[in-house]
């Protein structure tokens, strides 16, 4: 095994899935990879474990850096069980290790692996570990993105490893910033954020503004989920600030899907009447793209407009399930609007309002709809409907 030290006395034992597609729903093109941490001083501490399905390598990692008798800490910053479902492999091989996690973390990992769990420890906000030279010190983060989560702070070392916080869905052989492709490595952090964190965003904002008063200075963030931050951790701390505070540019995603076209030739045409107007636009056939791809799109847009066929005088499924993730994930500064074609009886663009204002968000009316094929007279509506929704984004 190649050691991976992210500096002296602390490695990367985690483990590369390259072939994971879906994350419960969110497509990972790019694969994964579950990080975990080995620190050794006078005593040793693991933070975090990886998914079970790859406990053996993890278990391999650790025993070339050190046998399982001398672990002397077990840290566990989230439960969720791609980061703990290792926990019970790895506890029974050092079964003397000390386990810590928050409160939330102790309740959670007894519902999850029984009783032989009570024997974990809490700790909250403030509390260190001292394990030689290094310090660890703890921060709660509940909401972030499970009730139980916290950030580990490696102090001496300004090493922050917030497990969920500032990761992404990328399996690469390499493991810092500094060694990835650096769009590659933006688009996976944006697709991450989009489809994890973007419900928590003023949660997030408080947070930082938390760590900041906390004056805790940071030279590298190790998270729970693809490459390591040591070039420029700021980068994606201002990126999360940015996004949580909803900065938008003026832009337009167009979400659809189509039985015979007709909403097709709509998308298209409302397409050309927001690029007429100067602003970008992206068009987006649901079965081509991915709900979660969509969802990445709409993250820095003003506008979303959503083009649905009518089915059974209601939603189409595609878009049915769309608008549930969407208005699941909470986004931020958006206008929305809706269209559709019909044939006998309309009822999805009325429905999509519906659901839409029930979630709150700010909806441009009327919505348009064409019976039957879009004609020339048509098309041109859908034209206007564009540009108007264009103008109105740009003020």
């Amino acid at each position: 095994m190649v050691k991976v030290a992210l500096k002296n006395g602390i490695f990367w034992v985690g483990v590369v899935d390259w072939n994971i597609r879906d994350f419960h729903g969110y497509v990972t093109n790019r694969g994964s990879t579950y990080n975990s941490y080995l620190i050794q001083d006078e005593q040793t501490a693991l933070v975090d474990t990886v998914k079970n399905s790859f406990a053996d390598e993890l278990v391999a990692k650790i025993s070339e850096l050190t046998s399982f008798d001398k672990i002397d800490y077990i840290i566990i910053n989230h439960v969720e069980m791609d980061h703990s479902s290792s926990l019970p492999v790895i506890a029974a091989l050092a079964p003397n290790a000390r386990i810590f996690a928050s409160q939330r973390g102790k309740e959670a990992l007894i519902d999850h692996y029984g009783p032989d769990f009570e024997r974990v420890e809490t700790v909250k906000t403030g509390d260190e570990l001292k394990v030689g030279k290094k310090t660890l010190r703890f921060v709660e983060a509940p909401m972030l993105h499970w009730p139980d989560s916290m950030f580990t702070y490696l102090v001496e070392d300004k090493i922050l490893m917030p497990n969920d916080a500032f990761g992404q869905h990328l399996a690469t052989s390499e493991r810092f910033d500094d060694e990835v492709d650096p769009h590659v490595l933006m688009e996976e952090a944006t697709m991450y954020y989009s489809n994890i964190l973007m419900p928590l965003a003023p949660l997030i904002t408080r947070k930082i503004q938390e760590l900041v008063a906390m004056k805790i200075p940071i030279e590298m963030i190790a998270p729970s989920h693809g490459i390591i931050w040591r070039k420029d951790p700021m980068k994606i701390i201002n990126a999360y600030l940015d996004w949580s505070s909803g900065v938008s540019r003026n832009k337009v995603v167009v979400v659809f899907d189509t039985m015979w076209h007709s909403t097709d030739k709509m998308a298209r045409a409302i397409a050309d009447g927001v690029a007429s107007q100067g602003v970008d636009v992206k068009v987006l056939k649901l079965r081509s793209y991915a709900i979660s791809e969509a969802m990445t799109e709409i993250l820095d847009a003003k506008a979303v407009l959503v083009g649905s066929p009518t089915l059974n005088n209601g939603i189409f499924p595609t878009l049915g399930s769309f608008l549930t993730y969407a208005i699941g994930l909470k986004p931020k500064n958006k206008l929305w609007g809706f269209f559709g074609s019909f044939g006998w009886g309309g009822g999805a663009v009325r429905g999509m309002t519906k659901v839409a204002k029930e979630a709150g968000f700010d909806v441009y009316e009327p919505g348009l709809e064409i019976k039957y094929v879009p004609d020339e007279e048509d098309l041109k509506k859908c034209l206007e409907f564009g540009e108007q929704i264009a103008r109105k984004i740009k003020g």
